[in-house]
């Protein structure tokens, strides 16, 4: 089974497949994963979602950590959980949800927008910040936050990212992403999600190595 380091290695970006339906999720993960993503996310305000996960799960959980976005309510991590899923992310700081998925020995990315939360939501166990919306703040400021956080914390860039904005996020710290609509819309057929994600594969070739 892939654990976060691996995944995380490979491509460090997490594919949000807001939208998608059960009966689609296991063809536009494989699609995803011949691009080289291994971390896939089923938003919970997606049709049937822990039907999703439980597909996901079945389907690519041994090659890929798949689990639950915009996960708000501490009940639903378990509902994930018992669904198949090993990764919780989040769209806000709530730390109880952060213990709850800790408490279930799962990947837990909360949703942060200041470095009062990102403090808190390590302190709680967070395994990496989900830094949210990244369309509203600009990268300078994630490097201030880098001079204050602990070394070597997770920072996900989620909101707006395309393959085309990724370097100067890149340049100031980030060390993965989340996409949602820019890498998949509902309805999107395998051929057009394998295409995208291609274009993020490239657009992280083109970044400047180093080590993540």
């Amino acid at each position: 089974m892939l654990n976060f380091a691996d995944a995380f290695a490979g491509m460090p970006l997490i594919a949000i497949v807001r939208g998608v339906r059960p009966d689609e999720v296991v063809d536009v993960a494989t699609a995803l994963y011949d691009a080289g993503i291994r971390i896939v996310e089923v938003p919970l305000n997606s049709p049937d979602p822990f039907a999703s996960i439980r597909a996901l799960s079945a389907g690519h959980g041994a090659n890929c950590l798949v689990g639950a976005g915009t996960v708000i309510d501490v009940a639903d991590v378990a509902r994930v959980r018992e669904a198949g899923g090993r990764l919780i992310v989040m769209p806000h700081a709530d730390v109880a949800v952060v213990r709850e998925a800790k408490r279930h020995a799962m990947i837990c990315l909360p949703g942060v927008a200041t470095p009062t939360e990102a403090f808190a939501a390590l302190a709680a166990g967070a395994d990496g910040l989900k830094l949210f919306p990244a369309e509203a703040t600009v990268p300078a400021a994630l490097r201030a936050w880098r001079a204050v956080l602990p070394t070597g914390t997770r920072v996900f860039a989620v909101g707006g990212i395309r393959p085309d904005n990724m370097a100067p996020w890149w340049a100031e710290g980030a060390t993965g992403f989340g996409t949602g609509s820019n890498l998949y819309k509902p309805g999107a057929d395998p051929a057009q999600v394998r295409a995208v994600a291609a274009a993020y594969r490239s657009g992280f070739a083109a970044l400047p190595a180093r080590n993540r």
